[in-house]
């Protein structure tokens, strides 16, 4: 699991952060390079979906290089419209990402969603070339079940998830695999690994000096804006708050800027990842979900 020291890439630390954990930082940043920096993820269970009175069904996939990863199946309430593929953000586990989706069942839409190696009961150490299997082999489970035969498949992506989605749908799309995406929604995410890497250690007089040493231990096929014009012709949906203060709103601008037709932006105005807390935002992501 990666360590709790590196968790400055999206969340600056604080000016009264004492120096001597700062530099145990810079240090962390200089062994291991930038790409677990993407990662916090923890063992702890937050809710469980029966507490919020939803079906579901504990699923363990297991990877083609030996991990096992653990998975939350959430059955549509009457007749599915279709299933929504979801990749969470970047702390934490599914658990304490569960209500971003706990409503869609109820709205007709079954839910999959998985935690990537080494998150809650997962097993490995998370990489971003990990977390990117990791989300394939999700997708590949989900088209294999009978459940979700001649019912539409979307991908909802957060943050990380979002990115790593962004990847997986491009790659998905380009060697026509089947079943197809009908749609992709990529909410809160980075436009690319290594460009907010620099931004983040930009950001900070500490870690400033180490932007480009380190934001190039990324390798550059990493980097979503040169990937999401390949999604087309299935639909993106980008959500992004004007205040996000973890991944600012040039991000989702420059994503959509860069995706091919058809497409759709969505302007919001929550905090970071906290987008279906409003009902109107909840309706809109519905409204694109019932036109593809």
């Amino acid at each position: 699991m990666a360590s709790r020291t590196p968790r400055l890439l999206l969340k600056t630390a604080s000016m009264k952060t004492p120096l001597l954990v700062l530099l145990v930082s810079a240090a962390a940043l200089l062994q291991s390079g930038c790409s677990s920096l993407f990662f916090f993820p923890d063992k702890t269970t937050y809710i469980t979906p029966d507490r919020l009175n939803l079906s579901y069904q504990n699923v363990y996939l297991n990877t083609a290089d030996g991990e096992t990863l653990h998975s939350w199946w959430l059955p549509a309430e009457g007749h599915p419209k279709g299933t929504i593929y979801f990749l969470h953000g970047n702390a934490q586990n599914i658990s304490s990402h569960l209500l971003n989706v706990a409503w869609l069942p109820a709205e007709g839409y079954n839910v999959f969603t998985i935690d990537y190696r080494g998150y809650g009961k997962s097993t490995g150490a998370p990489d971003i070339e990990g977390a990117l299997h990791d989300s394939e082999t999700g997708l590949r489970w989900l088209t294999d079940q009978r459940d979700v035969e001649n019912t539409p498949i979307f991908l909802l992506g957060q943050s990380l998830g979002g990115a790593l989605g962004l990847t997986l749908a491009s790659e998905w799309v380009q060697r026509n695999e089947t079943p197809e995406l009908k749609g992709v929604i990529l909410d809160g995410t980075f436009s690319g690994f290594r460009g907010i890497a620099r931004e983040k250690l930009s950001s900070f007089w500490l870690t400033w000096p180490l932007q480009a040493p380190l934001s190039w231990t990324i390798p550059d096929e990493y980097e979503g804006l040169d990937h999401i014009a390949n999604i087309s012709p299935v639909p993106v949906m980008i959500i992004h708050s004007a205040r996000d203060g973890i991944i600012p709103f040039h991000h989702g601008q420059a994503l959509y800027e860069a995706a091919g037709e058809p497409k759709q932006f969505l302007q919001t105005d929550t905090p970071h990842a906290a987008t279906f807390i409003i009902p109107a935002y909840k309706d809109s992501v519905l409204e694109f979900l019932e036109r593809n």
